[in-house]
C-alpha cells in the first residue's frame, strides 16, 4: 500500500508549483475583493461577508461606514439601526449584534484601534480564524494561516491539495504544502479564480488555465 500513496504525493509536490506559478502569471497583483479604507472597515466587512457574497457587502458597507466611520461610533450605535442597515447581507440579527460586540470590545479593550495579533483578533464578537486571516494578511502583510472560504476549500479539493471539508482542517493541509510567502495571495487568486472560472456547479473546465494540472475531484 505505501508505493501507491508515495507516488500520488509525489505527483502533488511536482504540480503545486506548477499551479502557483500559473495562477501568480493570470494574476499577477490579487487583492482583497472587499472596498475597504482602514483595519475597522475591513474587519466589519469581513464579519458581513459570512454566506453573504462580497458584491452585495460592497453595497452595503457605504451606508454603515457613513453612517458609524469608527468603532467609538459604531459601539454606540443602536443595535436596530445597525441591523437595518446590514440587513440584505443575511442573518442581519446576527451580524448587527456581532458588529456591536467587535466594535464595543475594540474601543474599550484596544483603544480604538483593531489589533494585530491573531489571539486578540479572536477574542472579538464575529471574527473566527478565517476573518482574522483576512485582516492580518490585507492590512499588515502577516501570515499566521491561510483563508479558507468557500472558493479555496472547494477548489483545493478539486485540485487534490486536501480531501478535508472542514476548513480548519483544509487550512492545515495548504499550510503543510504551500510556502508561507504564498499563504496571502494563493487565497485571493483562488478566491477570483473561483469566481470567474472554476465555479461550485458550472466550472469551465474546458479552456481553465489549470485544465492540464487538475484531477478534477468531484468534478
Amino acid at each position: 500500500m505505501n508505493p501507491p500513496t508515495t507516488k500520488k504525493k509525489g505527483a502533488k509536490a511536482k504540480r503545486l508549483p506548477k499551479i502557483l506559478d500559473k495562477l501568480k502569471a493570470h494574476d499577477p497583483n490579487p487583492e482583497c475583493a472587499l472596498d475597504h479604507a482602514n483595519p475597522f472597515e475591513l474587519l466589519a466587512a469581513t464579519i458581513l461577508s459570512a454566506q453573504c457574497t462580497d458584491e452585495r457587502v460592497n453595497r452595503v458597507t457605504p451606508g454603515l461606514f457613513s453612517r458609524f466611520p469608527d468603532s467609538a461610533s459604531l459601539a454606540k450605535a443602536k443595535i436596530e439601526d445597525i441591523e437595518e442597515l446590514v440587513r440584505s447581507t443575511g442573518f442581519f440579527r446576527n451580524k448587527a449584534k456581532n458588529l456591536s460586540g467587535m466594535a464595543q470590545r475594540v474601543d474599550a479593550v484596544y483603544d480604538g484601534e483593531i489589533p494585530q495579533e491573531m489571539e486578540d483578533l479572536l477574542t472579538l464578537p464575529g471574527v473566527a480564524r478565517k476573518t482574522a486571516n483576512v485582516v492580518r494578511g490585507v492590512c499588515w502583510s502577516l501570515a499566521e494561516g491561510v483563508v479558507v472560504d468557500t472558493h479555496v476549500g472547494r477548489i483545493s479539493q478539486r485540485l487534490g491539495l486536501t480531501k478535508e471539508k472542514n476548513p480548519v482542517k483544509v487550512e492545515r493541509d495548504l499550510m503543510n504544502q504551500l510556502p508561507v510567502d504564498e499563504w496571502i495571495t494563493f487565497s485571493h487568486r483562488i478566491i477570483r479564480f473561483g469566481r470567474s472560472t472554476c465555479q461550485a456547479k458550472k466550472p469551465q473546465c474546458e479552456g481553465c488555465l489549470l485544465d492540464d494540472l487538475c484531477p478534477r475531484i468531484g468534478v
